[in-house]
This record gives structure tokens, C-alpha cells and sequence, in this order.
């Protein structure tokens, strides 16, 4: 299919499922507190002020999706036999890529296995879907090259009582050119890592559609994440706990 003016796909961001709470854990879901910021976060500085795109961040269930727990750890699905294996491994390559970049200001870990992964990222086509647009308008059925999912569950800590814990699962379509690939992957990856939001400017690696050449992680990318990082969450906090100070 040639290249056409506008963008090409949307990629986006999709809802909450509650995993693994009761309606009494639901109810018990802890009073937001702030964590402290990781320390990529905590170090950055934009010395030329460019700007952020926070107030397009909507709040969840559980406030704001911010990690508490480091290294986040990523899964992503392997070279498949069934797919052609040069194109296979070159959706790995882009993937990877793309949380390198993003590991420079979260600390991140690639590991083999989805059990236990707190984001899974899958190879996957997606069907087409009407979408809203960050206008309130209501677009024609559009091919979707990526999605995010989040859940939210009860996490297990030994000795201790459960806090509310999130996993995320990103599925980028492989059958698009690389530097889309990695585009789908860093936009993707930038969702699940708490910018639960797309920004306007198309010179953001969150701008809400694929555009002919995709940006790079940008300073506003970076401070609307750490914006977000500085907000209180439910999440990493006990369930039906009473506690209120800070760690």
C-alpha cells in the first residue's frame, strides 16, 4: 500500500480490568500517597522548559498508573516459528529498542518469561476500531498498528499485606515497516510506563496516530512522565490499609 499524507494508524490506550479483587478488596482499594520519583525521573532536567502535555493525562481507578516496584519487568514475545524469521526477529530488535530508550529514564528488565512480567509485549494483528480522537469527533474504522491494556490485581508480598499492584500487556501488529515497529513499540511502551494519555503535537512519541516519521522520545514525553510520577496512586500501597506517611 503507498504511503499516504495522513497518519497511517492509531495507537492507542484502552481500559481497566479488575483481576483477582473482590468487591470487598475493590472497596478497600488504598488512599492515594505519592512514591518517590525513580531516579532517571528524579535526575532529569529540561533545561529549555519545552513544555508537557499533563493535562491530557485522564485519571484511573487507581489514580495515576505509576510503578513503585523497579526494575519494571518486560517480557517481550519471541521469535515466532510461524512467522518468517528475518521479519520475526526484526520485531524483537524493535521492541528491544524501544525499551532501551525508555530505560533511560525508568529502570527497566527484558526477561524470558511472561509469568511474573509486569509488562507482556505481543506480537499480534489487531481489528480495525472506530476511535475518539483527542477533539471529542468520532473517526471512520481505522487500522490500529498497537494497543495497551492495563489490569489491576492483588499482589501477593510475604509477610505483609497485599498492595494494588497493575500489569499491562502491549500488542504492536508486526506487519508494518520497522521504523513503525519501533514507533508502535516506543509509543506503546510509553503508556504502559504511566503516560496513560496521547499528546497533540506530532513531534512527541505519544502523539495519538503514526505520522511519516515517527519522533523520538521527547522532553515532553519526558515531563509529562515525570509529572505523572510525582502524583499519588493507589498503586504500591496495601489494601484496606489506614497508613498515610510516606515512603
Amino acid at each position: 500500500m503507498p504511503f499516504i499524507a495522513r497518519p497511517l494508524a492509531i495507537l492507542g490506550c484502552l481500559g481497566c480490568v479488575l483481576l483477582g479483587l473482590s468487591a470487598g478488596a475493590v472497596d478497600r482499594l488504598p488512599p492515594p500517597q505519592a512514591h518517590p520519583l525513580p531516579s532517571g525521573l528524579a535526575a532529569w532536567v529540561d533545561r529549555d522548559r519545552q513544555g508537557d502535555y499533563f493535562d491530557q493525562i485522564p485519571k484511573t481507578q487507581a489514580e495515576y498508573l505509576i510503578w513503585s516496584q523497579f526494575p519494571v519487568k518486560v517480557y517481550v514475545e519471541p521469535v515466532s516459528k510461524s512467522t518468517p524469521l528475518v521479519r520475526s526477529q526484526a520485531w524483537v530488535k524493535a521492541v528491544e529498542q524501544a525499551i532501551v530508550e525508555w530505560n533511560a529514564f525508568l529502570p527497566l528488565q527484558v526477561v524470558d518469561l511472561p509469568e511474573g512480567a509486569d509488562i507482556r509485549v505481543l506480537r499480534s494483528g489487531l481489528p480495525l476500531r472506530v476511535v475518539t480522537q483527542p477533539n471529542g469527533k468520532l473517526s471512520l474504522p481505522r487500522l490500529r498498528s498497537a494497543e495497551t491494556r492495563y489490569e489491576l490485581y492483588a499482589r501477593s508480598i510475604p509477610n505483609a499485606s497485599a498492595i494494588l499492584a497493575h500489569r499491562c500487556t502491549v500488542v504492536v501488529q508486526p506487519n508494518q515497516a520497522i521504523e513503525y515497529i519501533l514507533a508502535s513499540a516506543r509509543h506503546e511502551l510509553g503508556h504502559a510506563l504511566g503516560i496513560w494519555g496521547h499528546s497533540l503535537l506530532q513531534t512527541d512519541a505519544l502523539y495519538f496516530s503514526q505520522v511519516r516519521h515517527p519522533p523520538l522520545i521527547s522532553a515532553r514525553d519526558v515531563n509529562t512522565l515525570k509529572r505523572v510520577y510525582e502524583q499519588p496512586t493507589r498503586l504500591g500501597w496495601p489494601l484496606g490499609s489506614d497508613r498515610s506517611s510516606r515512603h
